[in-house]
This record gives C-alpha cells, sequence and structure tokens, in this order.
C-alpha cells in the first residue's frame, strides 16, 4: 500500500484544523473509538444532514469544509471535502474519487465531474458518496461493495475515472469560489479532471 499520510494533510479545502471541524468530530464520535463506526457516523450526517444546495434550490456556494459545515450546505465536491475533513481529523485517511456524469437524464446538457470518497479503514478502502440521497438516488454506507448515488451508463459515455485523490480538484474548488449562483456553478461545471491520482490501484 502506498504511503497514506498525504490522505491525513491538511489542505486550504479540507481543513480540519478549524474550530467548527474539531468540534463536529468530537461531538460525532463522543461515543466510539471504532474507526469503521466513525466513518459510518461521519458519512451519514454529511449526506442526510448538510443537503445538497442545487436538492433545496440554494445560491448558498460553500467550497471549504469548514464553510459546508457552518453554511449547512454544498455541492458533492463540498461535501467529500467536508467527509475528508471530519475524518481526517480523528487519524482515519480520506481521499476523492471522480465520476464522468451527464448533467441531464441524457447528454443534451454534457457533463460534468462527481466527486465523492475513498476512506481506508481496517486495512482497505472503501467508497462512500455523501451527495444526498433524493430523486430516487439510494447510496448508503456499505463497506464491502460500494453503493454510490449514480451508476454509471455506458450509453451515455458515463464511467469511472480510475484511482484516489489525496486533494480536491483546485480548478473546481477555484469556480466554486468565484460563483455567486447556482447557475454560476451549472455554467462552469468541468468535466475533466486534472493531475494524476495519488493511488491508480488499490
Amino acid at each position: 500500500m502506498s504511503n497514506l499520510t498525504i490522505f491525513l494533510e491538511e489542505h486550504p479545502y479540507v481543513d480540519y484544523s478549524s474550530p467548527l471541524i474539531i468540534a463536529k468530530a468530537g461531538e460525532l464520535f463522543s461515543g466510539t473509538d471504532d474507526s469503521l463506526e466513525k466513518a459510518r457516523i461521519a458519512y451519514e450526517f454529511v449526506r442526510d444532514d448538510i443537503p445538497h444546495s442545487f436538492d433545496i434550490g440554494s445560491d448558498v456556494i460553500t467550497s471549504k469544509a469548514s464553510d459546508v459545515l457552518a453554511r449547512k450546505t454544498g455541492i458533492c465536491h463540498s461535501k467529500a471535502n467536508l467527509l475528508a475533513a471530519l475524518l481526517r481529523r480523528v487519524g482515519i485517511p480520506a481521499g476523492f474519487c471522480y465520476q464522468h456524469l451527464t448533467l441531464a437524464e441524457d447528454d443534451s446538457l454534457g457533463y460534468c465531474v462527481h466527486c465523492y470518497n475513498a476512506v481506508f479503514v481496517n486495512n482497505r478502502w472503501i467508497f462512500l458518496d455523501a451527495r444526498g440521497n433524493t430523486n430516487g438516488r439510494r447510496a448508503l454506507f456499505s463497506p464491502e461493495k460500494p453503493v454510490l448515488a449514480f451508476q454509471p451508463r455506458r450509453e451515455y459515455d458515463e464511467y469511472f475515472w480510475k484511482g484516489i485523490y489525496a486533494s480536491p480538484q483546485m480548478g473546481v474548488m477555484l469556480m466554486l469560489d468565484s460563483s455567486r449562483t447556482r447557475q454560476d456553478v451549472m455554467d462552469n461545471l468541468q468535466d475533466f479532471l486534472e493531475g494524476e491520482p495519488d493511488i491508480v490501484d488499490w
């Protein structure tokens, strides 16, 4: 297994030294010392208690983990930052994975990059999508077999990008920082990845 320390590092957008992140981690994990249980608790909190901005029609645009927590909403990339921050705060390695998905039910509106998390517990990676279960989505905490929000459809050129990244996509982060509305985000969603994954095989 590759060096996991990079999946524990603080990052400007995974700011786990924030007092907000410290306090929330303490609250969430006060009842257990088990890493797998901590991963479940954090995942379900981000999935269920931090709604996706588009699902609630919010023009609150967040990127940094502490801002997602403070403002209680974010898109998939932002929510993945929060989940990574909560877990890295307590020494659980967490990274980022990506899918190439359509913006509509078909490919008429083009594509976007969807983000979810990889979490290293019990000596293996598990894959968790905290995007939020609305409109029929049924992502679950499933250590044995991933149950994610989206199943790629080959007929529409949807697919998984290979690998696990230690840092979020900076182009997406900068786009979120410069956006003021949901429409700004929709108009500027990228459909490509920058850089190479830190872990290619697992």
